[in-house]
């Protein structure tokens, strides 16, 4: 086969250190175009960013030649250096080390999509970290809760 396709679509999550409340809403807009910036030239392609004030997801296709594993560090890195600048108040911002990647079928983009867009009012019944051991749990993705939260 001379050409090599795929479609890589991925529901991608994680969160602060410890929690801490760093995306307000006046840095949420500019850090998710950041990070999308930081997706695309990867070879992904952003689908929808969104999350509360202490976490993101992130729905996207992959790029076919890089590490999943590579694709989310370097979001991961290149935001935090980035946010670290954007004043006093965020200098000791960190992600926490981990995360989670979900493999998404095309039929669920919808769905998948209104859920991050709805996090605001999700989160106003929900605990993140409810909703991460739920996730975990609908996916069949083994977790031990010692080594979860930091």
């Amino acid at each position: 086969m001379p050409q090599s396709l795929a479609m890589l679509l991925t529901h991608i999550v994680f969160a602060m250190k410890n929690r801490q409340r760093f995306i307000s809403a006046d840095v949420q807009n500019s850090l998710y175009a950041y990070m999308s910036g930081i997706l695309i030239r990867q070879g992904c392609r952003t689908i929808i960013m969104g999350g509360w004030e202490d976490h993101v997801h992130i729905l996207c296709s992959l790029s076919k030649t890089i590490a999943p594993c590579k694709i989310v560090e370097e979001v991961k890195t290149g935001s935090s250096k980035w946010l670290k600048t954007r004043g006093p108040a965020l200098e000791g911002f960190h992600w926490q080390d981990g995360y989670g990647m979900i493999s998404v079928s095309p039929g669920h983009i919808e769905s998948i999509r209104c859920y991050i867009r709805d996090q605001e009012q999700h989160h106003r019944r929900v605990s993140f970290q409810d909703e991460y051991r739920r996730l975990m749990e609908e996916n069949g993705i083994a977790y031990d809760e010692a080594y979860v939260w930091d």
